[in-house]
């Protein structure tokens, strides 16, 4: 699946296409208040991405934790949470009729903040009880987001107990994509993924500029790399509080289908071969790099 040949296209950001699309203000529940909301604009984003271009669709359930549903009483729902979300991916891969499935697994306490990870062992049972749901829907598992190496480690051992293939994202420094946002070496990961036994290690949600430098580190080293950086200037401080909702994060006005579409085309020359959006990255974008990577 990740042949070094072959050029894989991913879709774009799914949780602030959604705020972008709902007409309720956002909530500390983010994608998943959407998509109890209206689902059908989950599905909705999925289509629009296969239509332009898009290869996977990623599954709607970055957010979808326990840790994340019991403030506001909605825990019962998780399982539920997963099946729909999962059902709503593949309905769309089906009604578009190919392309892949993956099941998204997001950081445990809080995005960009490992220190408020769960405890190695906790963290991969949490995981592991994800994929069991997930697994029958979806073609492989993207750990996405993942800000240190203890982190991204409990995600795929979790993972892997599902025995589908588990590609690994991870965030990085915006000011400096040489070191995760946990302030280790993004080159460490080269032994993690080699140790963990996978093959695919991507950048995600950080600064396309900081997306260039992690991927330098990354290349030549017997990997399939991928990249598919978010549309903020930076990851706010005032976003790192747990609970805080998407208002807080600045999106940036001069980052064009265009203007990403070359730096993807620098992935590619580097030895990507994976590439997409995340957040603020939407069908627009990922129609522009259909575009581009046609005329290869």
């Amino acid at each position: 699946m990740t042949d070094s040949s072959k050029i894989w296209l991913l879709d774009g950001g799914m949780g602030q296409e959604l705020i972008a699309r709902s007409p309720t203000p956002p909530t500390g529940l983010w994608a998943t208040q959407v998509l109890l909301d209206f689902p059908e604009l989950v599905k909705a984003v999925h289509d629009d991405y296969f239509q332009a271009g898009a290869e996977i669709a990623t599954t709607n359930t970055y957010a979808i934790h326990h840790d994340r549903l019991e403030p506001y009483g909605l825990d019962d729902k998780f399982a539920d949470l997963q099946h729909q979300a999962c059902t709503l991916a593949v309905k769309a891969r089906d009604e578009h009729g190919g392309g892949l499935v993956a099941g998204s697994l997001g950081p445990l306490g809080w995005s960009y903040r490992p220190e408020l990870a769960f405890p190695f062992e906790e963290a991969a049972e949490r995981y592991a009880e994800i994929v069991k749901l997930q697994a029958p829907y979806v073609d492989f598992f993207l750990a996405e987001t993942m800000s240190s190496l203890e982190q991204a480690r409990a995600a795929v051992l979790g993972a892997q107990t599902a025995s589908k293939p588990v590609w690994l994202a991870v965030s990085v420094d915006d000011d400096n994509g040489t070191e995760l946002r946990s302030g280790e070496k993004v080159a460490d990961l080269v032994s993690l993924a080699k140790t963990l036994g996978i093959d695919t290690v991507l950048v995600n949600c950080s600064t396309p500029e900081a997306v260039s430098q992690a991927l330098a580190q990354l290349v030549n080293q017997g990997l399939t790399i991928g990249a598919y950086a978010n549309g903020f200037s930076k990851i706010s401080d005032n976003y790192k509080t747990k609970g805080s909702t998407v208002d807080a994060l600045e999106t940036r006005q001069d980052l064009s289908p265009q203007v990403y579409a070359d730096f993807v085309n620098d992935w590619l020359i580097l030895g990507t071969n994976i590439v997409g959006g995340c957040c603020e990255v939407g069908p627009a974008h990922i129609r522009e790099i259909a575009l581009r990577l046609s005329k290869l």
